[in-house]
């Protein structure tokens, strides 16, 4: 760790405690960390213990990732927050460097979040600090007082000193509901959230950042399952009496009601539709998680579209015991369904990464592999991760069938990133001669471009396969083969709205 420290680290540190506790009055300098991975959500939890800190006196500070300048400062408490396990090493990392600023008083640093109730025990032996667990719905967790911490309205002024851009801090985003009545394999609400909460008034909480910061825009829910309430009822007409009704304007602009984390297929009936109907929800979340649920997706689409909610969106889990011709099927269900009722329905593709993951690296073998998810990244990542409603655009970039979209997953970056509205010559000629290859050159294929991942590995595979056929298709795949044509498939019309 001390390699990674400026070689005057010591000394600073050394010289800002020289200064502690000579300061006017009781107010503690309070720093809030969160590592330096990316999101567009403004981290909640360290908005809620700004205002905390704020209403005992204290001053805060906000700081992303690891920041020498802090080392020049005394602070009586450092917090951490976490996020995904996957971002295990740079979560760790700034946490080691922050814990070094204490200079071993542990009381003064905490963390806290995602990662570090999921992995608590392995982020305790990894870092030395025992993590805080779950959420902070008590009071006294943090100092002797009455204040609990999860009901303070966030501090919005948090980042306003600082560079990092997120978005929906032109919304109110809260909760109604916490946990979730059912244990998905796939999500650790249940670990996060044990306790179902049914039911508490947003109203409140809105009116008070109104007051303290003015109105917002739009209304964000984060509730898990806010449909498993028996008072969703209250809770849509909590929605109305804050302005949010159908069509509903602020500052001539629409405004918008999202419930964030979708709302499950399993219970959306023709009530929670009829309510949903009244006020601004746009789009409305449906996770399509499996193949399996195909059906009872489909029914509550159609009753959606009775009710006059034509904009959607769904959660696509992937990777995740399925196929990619599962995934891809679920995928032009929404296409179809878009086509059919006239609907704008816009999928997320989510792929499953375990609870316990330390990086992004499963794979859900031997359905997925390494080239497979890399073929799917890329395109996701062109398209800003939304697959949307346009026939045409689908069918080039997913393929026009479950065949098409497994000939696709093969392809090599350079084609798949050029394609046109129409294939071009370099593309015809790959798929001439992919087609041509047997099952189990097809198979080898894979294997040499999952087991080869730098150019460099890559080059020397195939320069040892014997097939001049195969070996003719992997030249595709090589660095040194240029392109032709300049448009990407991703210039169509179509993507104006990405």
């Amino acid at each position: 760790m001390n390699k990674r420290i400026d070689r005057n680290l010591r000394s600073v540190v050394v010289l800002a405690e020289a200064y502690e506790r000579e300061a006017e009055g009781p107010m503690r300098n309070i720093l809030l960390v969160e590592p330096d991975y990316k999101t567009k959500f403004p981290p909640l939890g360290l908005m809620k213990l700004s205002s905390y800190h704020k209403n005992l006196g204290d001053k805060v500070t906000f700081i992303k990732g690891i920041r020498h300048e802090a080392a020049y400062e005394f602070w009586d408490r450092i917090y951490v927050t976490t996020l995904f396990t996957y971002h295990w090493k740079v979560t760790v990392e700034t946490i080691k460097y922050y814990k070094y600023l204490v200079r071993g008083d542990l009381s003064r640093i905490f963390v806290g979040g995602i990662l570090a109730s999921l992995l608590s025990d392995d982020l305790w032996r990894e870092t030395g600090i025992p993590p805080v667990k779950g959420v902070l719905n008590r009071p006294g967790l943090l100092g002797d007082d009455n204040y609990i911490v999860d009901e303070m309205v966030p501090d919005y002024h948090l980042f306003n000193n600082s560079a990092n851009k997120y978005s929906l801090l032109d919304s109110y985003f809260g909760y109604s509901t916490r946990g979730c009545v059912h244990r998905c394999p796939f999500c650790g609400v249940h670990i996060l959230e044990p306790r179902f909460l049914e039911y508490k008034s947003i109203k409140p909480y809105v009116k008070e950042i109104d007051r303290l910061y003015g109105p917002k825009q739009h209304l964000v829910f984060l509730d898990n399952n806010i449909l498993a309430s028996k008072r969703f009822a209250q809770m849509i007409r909590d929605v109305l009496d804050l302005g949010f009704e159908k069509g509903a304007k602020y500052n001539n602009r629409l405004r918008f009601v999202d419930f964030n984390q979708g709302v499950d297929a399993r219970l959306l009936n023709r009530t929670h539709l009829s309510l949903l109907s009244q006020i601004a929800v746009n789009p409305l979340r449906i996770a399509f998680d499996s193949i399996r649920d195909k059906d009872r997706y489909v029914e509550k689409v159609r009753l959606a579209a009775q009710y006059g909610v034509r904009d959607l969106s769904n959660y696509i889990l992937y990777n995740f015991r399925d196929t990619p011709e599962d995934f891809w099927q679920r995928l032009k269900i929404n296409i179809d369904l878009n086509k059919e009722l006239g609907l704008s329905i816009y999928s997320f593709p989510m792929r499953f990464i375990p609870l316990n993951a330390k990086d992004r690296g499963f794979i859900f073998e031997p359905e997925w592999n390494w080239q497979f998810l890399r073929n799917v990244q890329r395109i996701l990542n062109v398209t800003k991760g939304i697959v949307m409603a346009g026939e045409d655009f689908f069918n080039r970039a997913f393929g026009a069938s479950e065949k098409e979209f497994r000939m696709i997953l093969h392809m090599p970056e350079p084609i798949l990133m050029n394609r046109g509205r129409t294939p071009k010559k370099e593309e015809e000629d790959w798929i001439r001669k992919f087609n041509k290859l047997t099952d189990a050159q097809k198979k080898e294929l894979l294997n040499i471009l999952c087991e080869n991942r730098t150019r460099n590995k890559l080059s020397a595979a195939v320069s040892r396969v014997k097939s001049s056929k195969l070996r003719n298709l992997l030249d595709y795949y090589l660095p040194h083969r240029g392109c032709s044509g300049t448009r990407s498939f991703f210039d169509f019309d179509e993507t104006r709205e990405f």
